[in-house]
């Protein structure tokens, strides 16, 4: 062997008895101070808010579509209190958005229900609101959401009953939230909408709980209440489930 050779082995030896001394304990100090992430979407939420710490995101995924984080388009309507209510009325807060209407005979009554039971598990949270837009605008006035929502248990000063011009609310649930909501003589009420809800956290993404491949489950199911836990086809309610991921998006 050359003295060359020895040389580059010794300075190889060399530098990796430096790492040892000097990186090492480091890393141990890091991972007991639990400052190393493991997801590598945490890091990346430094980029969207940079008065956060490394690794404060949950497990939540973000959704995306051709590599772009998907985000709640811009809106504005009028909520059952005649008052306009836009996109940026939820910023800093983590709130669910539904499409339904008043009038509705099937699905809707169930999901303000588990709505309202959303509600009540966070009576005293100012950071999450619910966002509700009726397809049946026309119907639909301030007014009458409004005495729907005394009707139906609707308390928070953050959830807001949705009103407007209809082809933008169908373009918002369509287009905005791929939720699909349609005019159809043959659905209960005259209309077919989606019976899922959408969760959005405090910087207006929409997230979601990964299934069991490791996939956003995208929506939570609206309609199956925790009592009922399964309906007909056997389907599991995820109302616990989305408590569960708004306690988390609150946190972070």
């Amino acid at each position: 062997m050359s003295k060359k050779t020895s040389y580059s082995y010794v300075g190889v030896s060399f530098i990796i008895l430096l790492f040892g001394i000097y990186f090492v304990p480091k890393i141990i100090d890091r991972i007991s101070n639990e400052d190393i992430v493991r997801d590598e979407s945490r890091s990346e939420d430094i980029n969207h808010n940079p008065k956060k710490r490394p690794g404060t995101l949950s497990d939540l995924q973000f959704i995306e579509i051709n590599g772009v984080r998907k985000k709640v388009p811009e809106f504005s309507f009028t909520d059952q209190n005649g008052n306009t209510v836009s996109n940026v009325d939820y910023e800093g807060k983590v709130y669910i958005i539904e499409f339904f209407f008043t009038t509705c005979p099937s699905i809707c009554p169930k999901m303000n229900a588990n709505m309202v039971d959303i509600q009540n598990a966070f009576p005293d949270e100012k950071d999450f609101g619910i966002a509700s837009f009726t397809i049946t605008p026309h119907i639909d006035t301030p007014e009458v959401l409004k005495t729907y929502a005394e009707k139906n248990g609707v308390t928070s000063p953050n959830w807001h009953m949705m009103t407007g011009d209809v082809d933008e609310i169908y373009k918002l649930a369509n287009e905005g939230f791929y939720l699909y909501t349609a005019k159809d003589e043959s659905a209960d009420g005259g209309f077919e909408h989606s019976g899922n809800f959408a969760l959005i956290d405090k910087n207006g993404f929409i997230r979601s709980r990964s299934d069991v491949q490791g996939s956003p489950i995208i929506y939570y199911n609206g309609i199956i209440s925790e009592e009922e836990k399964v309906d007909e086809e056997g389907m599991e309610q995820q109302i616990t489930w989305l408590k569960q991921d708004i306690a988390k998006l609150l946190k972070e």
